[in-house]
């Protein structure tokens, strides 16, 4: 039995994708080292590739093309891991989103690992959750048109398919046998490598949509309440806590509330710091 590569674009993790194509290349050729990497790769140091796996040291642009030309990566192959160690040194969430938006592009990546790629963008575009829960109306109509029309704000109909169609590959919109559309209740699992940017993206997005309320609907449409208080740090978990609790209660009276589903709603809970700690001097 053949022992096949470790292929590039079923990874996120550089350093993985590195362990394991070493530990392939070990099994191949029981006496493939470090030091003979290292002399493929035209580096002094033969620790370097081990010192990467381990997340002790990183790659710069030169050392990343020397490691792709030592491990024979074709051209879309080094490419694609270069963007693996862009999407790794990423300073802040737009220069991830920026690194994940060529990843996700890439042809090979989307024949690897669609699904990562469409659970990714369930969160990542707020109007995604809202057009799952608009298909829990008995008025829904799947077609891209009248849902971008009746989303607020309005999205464009090319956007609206897209959407359509990562909520079937996803599994949360399933057709029945005359091909009406039904939602499915499935858990959307997110690379863990990108879960947390997905998760910012979720939260910047509905915070941005809680701005453009004040404009878009009347008051009896929304409500927006705040308090500004001092607190001692040791009261934040417990108010985390009866956050939560509170988001869990509402979710409650929303399942089990009776008739028809007329309208999508974002219910948001915010708690964030005004101030630095004020026994610490900034």
């Amino acid at each position: 039995m053949t022992d096949p590569r470790p292929d590039v674009f079923s990874y996120l993790d550089h350093r993985a994708f590195l362990g394991d194509w070493f530990a392939w290349r070990k099994r191949v050729n029981p006496r493939f080292s470090h030091r003979l990497f290292a002399r493929l790769a035209g580096v002094k140091s033969p620790s370097l590739l081990s010192e990467v796996v381990k997340g002790r040291r990183n790659l710069t642009a030169t050392t990343t093309a020397s490691f792709a030309r030592a491990m024979s990566l074709d051209p879309e192959e080094a490419a694609f891991f270069a963007m693996l160690v862009d999407l790794d040194r990423a300073r802040n969430d737009d220069e991830r989103n920026g690194v994940w938006e060529r990843i996700s592009a890439a042809r090979r990546f989307q024949t690897a690992r669609r699904i990562d790629g469409e659970a990714f963008r369930y969160l990542s575009r707020w109007y995604l959750p809202a057009i799952r829960e608009l298909a829990t109306s008995p008025h829904f109509r799947p077609e891209p048109s009248w849902i971008a029309r009746h989303l607020r704000p309005p999205i464009t109909p090319e956007q609206a398919a897209d959407a359509l169609d990562t909520l079937q590959a996803l599994g949360m919109l399933v057709p029945d046998a005359d091909g009406r559309l039904h939602v499915a209740d499935v858990t959307v699992v997110t690379p863990h490598e990108v879960a947390g940017l997905a998760v910012h993206n979720y939260h910047r997005g509905m915070l941005r949509r809680a701005t453009e309320s004040i404009e878009l609907f009347r008051p009896a449409e929304r409500h927006l309440g705040g308090v500004t208080v001092a607190i001692p740090a040791a009261l934040l978990p417990r108010l985390k806590e009866e956050l939560t609790r509170f988001q869990e209660h509402m979710l409650d009276l929303c399942d089990s509330a009776e008739g028809e589903r007329q309208r999508v709603i974002q219910i948001g809970l915010q708690l964030f710091p005004l101030s630095s700690p004020l026994d610490e001097d900034p």
